[in-house]
């Protein structure tokens, strides 16, 4: 039995292990680099030969958990993707949406690089493409919240609901090897409690090895005040000005999260009337799939739709899918609050309204998900100015906010409370899916308090686990 760490290694994105035992290979998760130093690694040829790769287990839908699978499929794996059905669904939006998205920012880097008469340092071609896409959905199977799926006589996966995003899951492997029995926990990321929409993480008593996600290892989320008061404060200053609010989002939960805050706001009258705009065909087609699955949604979620209120109506909102129609938000005349992807700033529609605002002294730039290092909203996040988007150097003018209460992972109380369910210590811990400095910092925090055995390992670095 051992795991090979294929990515959010000292990292944050590009979640992908590769786990070996009872005679299988199984791929947990695999998802895209989206730091800027490790986006070579996404044209790179799989690590592992896809063909020799038996399953894989996704975690949810995520890009960086899930936007490798058709650059593999392509490469040669042929196996089962085994996942939830709320996942199963979303990720052919997500990943249809990722291939016409990688489609047009290729088409459009091309264009400028030959009005520049330049070659790129990046290939002007999609990473992967809706044939690859069509390929891959036809190997997706679903599998149920808490229901054991027997992979072989020996090696037995449960999905348990990870209070991520709509569909999350942790995986609990039960391996039988040499007469023993070991239990290998997958945590996914680990959400928030508390969180409106979705149900709660799951947690457990015991396991002999946890992979565990350590994103905010080092810190506590903090704001000033609630997320509905920041947002109706940042609202009105803005509409105050004339300026825009403009609001990177991310298309599953984030978004939805974000339209359900802006419905009590309106409907409050804390907020004015404003003209919204959800600019992501991706984040539009995943807010009808809420309603498919009341089995990930949370009691005061279901006892709004049970009252027939929907709760992502917003008075005002203008679903916007097509191209042109996404061009033509930014010659409107007054304020207008402009939700769009990518969540990261790393591709997507959403740079070209940042273009158009990151340099006006009356517009905000509202960030509600984490920023990975190297990415455009982390440059933006942490004052850099001129910032680089499509080639031109921009100056940031525009006021930056963010909002912590939003992010859909757990931070480093919140983990420490879902490590004190656990009734005896695993035999190793593995931190991932963090920057070094935060999964260092967390490592140290659980070695000194609970005496655990923590590791942080390396990219590619390969563990036997007894």
């Amino acid at each position: 039995m051992k795991i090979q760490f294929l990515g959010a290694s000292q990292q944050v994105t590009g979640s992908c292990y590769l786990f070996e035992a009872a005679g299988l290979r199984l791929l947990v998760d695999c998802g895209l680099f989206q730091e800027r130093p490790y986006l070579a690694r996404n044209w790179d040829p799989f690590p592992v030969p896809p063909e020799t790769i038996d399953l894989v287990l996704l975690t949810h839908v995520h890009l960086d958990h899930c936007g490798g699978l058709p650059k593999l499929v392509r490469e040669g794996f042929s196996g089962d993707i085994l996942t939830t059905s709320a996942s199963a669904e979303l990720l052919s939006i997500v990943l249809m949406d990722a291939a016409r998205i990688q489609d047009e920012d290729a088409a459009f880097k091309k264009k400028r690089h030959q009005k520049e008469g330049r070659q790129g340092a990046h290939p002007e071609i999609p990473l992967f493409t809706v044939e690859d896409v069509q390929r891959t959905l036809p190997q997706v199977e679903e599998t149920a919240y808490s229901t054991p799926v027997s992979l072989n006589d020996d090696l037995q996966v449960t999905f348990h609901d990870a209070g991520h995003i709509l569909g999350s899951a942790m995986l609990e492997l039960l391996v039988r090897e040499n007469g023993a029995t070991r239990r290998v926990l997958f945590s996914g990321d680990i959400g928030q409690s508390g969180k409106p929409l979705i149900k709660d993480p799951s947690v457990f008593k015991q396991a002999d090895y946890l992979v565990m996600e350590s994103t905010y290892g080092d810190r506590d989320h903090k704001d000033p005040n609630d997320i509905e008061t920041m947002l109706s404060l940042i609202i009105n200053r803005t509409v105050q000005t004339g300026g825009n609010v403009v609001i990177p989002t991310f298309a599953v939960e984030r978004a939805q999260e974000l339209i359900f805050y802006l419905n009590r706001l309106n409907r409050a009258r804390r907020i004015p009337n404003l003209r919204s705009f959800l600019d992501s065909p991706m984040a539009i087609s995943i807010t009808g799939v809420f309603e498919h699955h009341p089995e990930c949604l949370d009691q005061e979620t279901l006892a709004l739709l049970q009252r027939g209120k929907r709760p992502f109506d917003l008075p005002g909102l203008r679903l916007v899918r097509q191209i042109e129609e996404s061009k033509s938000i930014n010659s409107i005349k007054g304020s207008c609050l402009i939700m769009s992807g990518s969540g990261m700033c790393t591709g997507g529609r959403i740079k070209h309204h940042l273009v158009r605002n990151i340099s006006r002294p009356d517009s905000t730039v509202l960030f509600v998900g984490y920023q990975a290092r190297d990415t455009l909203g982390r440059q933006i996040l942490e004052g850099n100015s001129p910032v680089r988007i499509f080639g031109e150097f921009l100056p940031v003018r525009a006021k930056i906010d963010q909002i912590h209460g939003f992010s859909a992972h757990a931070d480093q109380r919140a983990l420490v409370s879902w490590l004190d369910h656990f009734e005896s210590p695993p035999r190793r811990v593995f931190l991932t899916h963090a920057e070094e400095e935060a999964a260092s910092s967390f490592s140290l925090k659980l070695r000194e308090s609970l005496g655990w055995e923590v590791t942080v390992p390396r990219y590619k670095e390969i563990w036997d686990l007894e």
